[in-house]
């Protein structure tokens, strides 16, 4: 591609900020709580389709999706929630690339914690505020920004572009994992999660479980008789905790230098008890462990049940009545791909020259749908988004607007380097 056709694209994204900071306000300000995706998904198919690109919206089958390896169980369907492909149709010749984002976002409770309404979409020093500004409405929004700008100044890719939106990401990942049943694949793809700007070939696992614990019931009079298990449900805490330190001692991987940031392995919830003057004899313990690519995902479950096993075999109550380690809820495997790929190569070097400056690579301190696309749907995939890992979920979560519109500047010349541009 000729420097003068990357300058026009590059001015052309400069002389639309404006419009891109609107466009991604308006996908902010419509709630799309991980369940209520449907009204976004309406929003962004009418203006894809108004942008002239083939928009393919469709409901997963729920009964389909179990049959597929890589489901995991959720409590309800898709129905209403429709996933999105939008394809700009290459001129011939070129590689192809799939930009994949999820438009769900975790909830709000009541905004409190906010300064702000969550769905305000209000700007302040630099900022975009508001629930999915960050994870990740943003990277959505800076893919649709690079197509729309590169069609508007001329440029038509030789490789096909999808852009693929979905549903259902915060729980299961179940709206990529039915992309890929769909029967789409690209040469490469680029995923718009939080990221900071740093280009990550690899995403960690994450594994939800839960230690249910049942020590003796006794009256509150005779409570020495009993067995309690907020004592209990302590020990084993503990031993989580213990095992999280021993998983970062050992575990290696060259794109997570920090291992205590990238494998939590921790009890989120303790339960125990319902009433102030009852004895508490039963204990549930919620938690989360992860992992990082190359290790193995069923080995790394069992040394949990092994290690709780063992603290349980070492107590006098607990060896004759062991805790039961469940694993429910959300399982992603860690995924990768060599860092040497050239579509980590593509962003590296766009970033370098948007920015002038070298680009992080990393590993993405948290699980991404790219696991799908590596591992089922042959389109080796990178992450690359404006958003931050360490702002995710948080209240007053925001986007930087300049790192939003590097991320636009680094599409859309990412799509010119890999699709090729004709004429």
């Amino acid at each position: 591609m000729s420097t003068e056709s990357r300058q026009k694209v590059l001015k052309q994204i400069d002389s639309t900020k404006e419009k891109s900071i609107k466009f991604l306000q308006q996908m902010i300000a419509i709630p799309s709580v991980t369940g209520d995706e449907g009204n976004i998904q309406k929003f962004l198919a009418d203006y894809l389709t108004k942008m002239g690109l083939e928009v393919d919206m469709w409901e997963s089958n729920w009964e389909k999706l179990k049959k597929h390896p890589g489901y995991i169980p959720v409590d309800r369907g898709y129905e209403g929630r429709p996933n999105i492909v939008a394809t700009w149709k290459g001129a011939g010749g070129g590689r192809s690339l799939l930009f994949n984002g999820h438009t769900d976002v975790i909830p709000v409770g009541n905004g409190e914690g906010w300064s702000d309404d969550p769905w305000s979409a209000s700007i302040k020093d630099g900022r975009i505020y508001g629930r999915g500004s960050c994870d990740m409405k943003s990277g959505v929004a800076s893919h649709i920004m690079a197509v729309e700008n590169m069609m508007a100044a001329g440029l038509k890719p030789k490789g096909d572009v999808y852009i693929d939106i979905v549903i259902d990401e915060e729980v299961s990942g179940h709206g990529t994992l039915d992309t890929v049943i769909r029967g789409y694949r690209a040469d490469a793809g680029i995923s718009g999660e939080t990221s900071g700007l740093a280009v990550q070939p690899a995403c960690i696992g994450r594994i939800w479980f839960e230690i249910e614990i049942q020590g003796k019931a006794a009256g509150i009079q005779r409570r020495y008789q009993g067995v309690s298990g907020i004592e209990l449900g302590y020990k084993i805490t503990k031993a989580v905790a213990a095992l999280e330190e021993k998983r970062v001692a050992t575990v290696k991987h060259p794109l997570y230098p920090k291992l205590i940031d990238a494998i939590p392995c921790m009890i989120g919830a303790f339960h125990a008890g319902n009433f102030p003057s009852s004895f508490a004899a039963t204990c549930l313990l919620k938690g989360s462990m992860a992992t990082v690519p190359g290790e193995d995902h069923e080995g790394v479950k069992r040394s949990l049940v092994e290690h709780i096993a063992r603290v349980a075999a070492d107590d006098p109550w607990m060896r004759d009545h062991p805790p039961k380690v469940r694993f429910v809820g959300y399982d992603a495997q860690a995924s990768e791909i060599p860092r040497d790929h050239q579509i980590v190569q593509v962003v590296a070097k766009n970033y370098k020259e948007i920015t002038g400056k070298e680009p992080e690579i990393s590993g993405r301190q948290g699980a991404a749908d790219t696991r799908f696309l590596n591992l089922y749907g042959n389109t080796p995939t990178v992450i690359f988004g404006p958003g931050s890992t360490a702002v995710m979920h948080s209240d007053d979560e925001y986007v930087g607007i300049d790192d939003y519109q590097t991320a636009i500047k680094v599409m859309a010349l990412s799509i010119c380097d890999w699709c090729g541009v004709a004429g």
